[in-house]
């Protein structure tokens, strides 16, 4: 006959590893911050009101689960940014629900559905409105269709990197040929909803903005960093890309 802890440890085994990690309460706390954007371990720590070893801790095993991601600062080689991985989230989430019953499943609601009121206003900013920016700007533009609009911005403006143009010519049939870079203050006084840094440095040379828009902060490695040929620079910026297309897939319910 099974003992009573047996049937115990026997029922623990069944459930959803994610939904295991995601069931202590500071893990889940740290979820919900990382949902609304990339944060270092001092910021997440502020944010959870815990000790940083605690907050370590369970970001290893977030990580470790695949929920959670870690990169090093390009501003501050010293710092780490965690985000949260979204796509994985999502299947472990959808997975759980269809252990328990497979009607169990989410339902995703279309943008367009959601019926605002006026288009949500987003800025993207990085350091050299080269490459990031005015990708994700194109990218957001092209799926939210008439309920967002979009503009980049950069720190340091600097030319258009080719890499992005030819990525979003072949891969999305969008073009961004005529994209002219643009100096941040000189759009700070334009009211938006939402303003995206995309790099760690512009993140942190970044203005006020009129209105007090939601800052979110997308931790996104230079994609010329180390580059030294076009084939290798296409193949970085298509990386971005496909990133880039995964968090904006995720950004659009919640505008």
């Amino acid at each position: 006959m099974l003992t009573y802890h047996a049937i115990v440890a026997a029922a623990d085994a069944s459930v959803p590893p994610a939904l295991r990690l995601i069931a202590d309460p500071v893990r889940w706390r740290l979820l919900r911050e990382l949902a609304g954007g990339d944060l270092r371990v001092r910021e997440l720590v502020a944010a959870v009101g815990e000790p940083q070893n605690l907050v370590s801790y369970h970001l290893r095993r977030l990580r470790s689960g695949g929920l959670v991601a870690a990169r090093r600062s390009s501003f501050d080689g010293r710092d780490t940014y965690y985000s949260l991985d979204l796509a994985c989230c999502a299947n472990a989430l959808a997975a759980a629900g269809h252990a328990l019953h497979p009607g169990l499943a989410f339902q995703r609601s279309a943008f367009a559905a959601a019926g605002a009121a006026a288009p949500r206003r987003v800025l993207f900013v990085c350091t050299g409105n080269s490459g990031r920016s005015p990708m994700a700007a194109a990218l957001l533009r092209h799926s939210g269709g008439r309920q967002v609009t979009t503009a980049s911005a950069g720190t340091r403006p600097r030319p258009l990197h080719p890499a992005a143009v030819s990525v979003l010519r072949d891969r999305y049939r969008i073009d961004i040929s005529g994209h002219q870079p643009m100096l941040v203050t000189a759009i700070a006084s334009t009211p938006f909803d939402y303003v995206i840094s995309l790099c760690d440095k512009a993140r942190e040379e970044c203005p006020e903005f009129a209105g007090s828009p939601r800052r979110v902060h997308w931790s996104l490695p230079d994609p010329v960093a180390g580059v030294t040929t076009p084939r290798a620079a296409y193949a970085s910026f298509d990386r971005l890309a496909t990133e880039l297309t995964t968090r904006i897939r995720y950004l659009l319910p919640a505008l």
